[in-house]
């Protein structure tokens, strides 16, 4: 069986990527709490919330459509699933689904770290 054509759409940066984006857009939102709340102005927060979003929704799309190629052209074998196979194009579903589910829990992380930013005002 013949590796898939993937084109230029790999999976890795919400493996890699998108897991770092949300750890500094947390930081990164930290750290901008005292200027915010010394303009009394948090649209520098929001922005910084919608972009680190936006990015982590885009890289786990480009993981997702990955993965759906990668299991669009192989056969599916019946009980076994990604982790059990042992051909590249199973390890490969399984590193794509991986990345999937990283890029989606980051823009979860993402989400979680923004509902505050609209509930409280910086200086609370």
């Amino acid at each position: 069986m013949a590796a898939p054509d993937l084109g230029s759409a790999p999976g890795w940066p919400a493996l890699l990527l998108a897991p770092l984006l949300a750890t500094g857009h947390v930081s990164l939102a930290y750290a901008l709490v005292s200027p915010s709340c010394a303009r009394q102005d948090s649209l520098v927060l929001h922005a910084l919330s919608a972009l680190s979003l936006l990015l982590t929704a885009a890289m786990t799309a480009q993981a997702w459509r990955h993965w759906s190629a990668i299991t669009a052209s192989t056969e599916h074998r019946p009980g076994v699933t990604w982790s059990d196979g042992s051909d590249a194009g199973a390890q490969s579903g399984f590193i794509a689904l991986v990345a999937t589910l990283a890029g989606a829990l980051s823009a979860l992380v993402v989400v979680a770290a923004w509902i505050p930013m609209w509930v409280l005002p910086p200086c609370s």
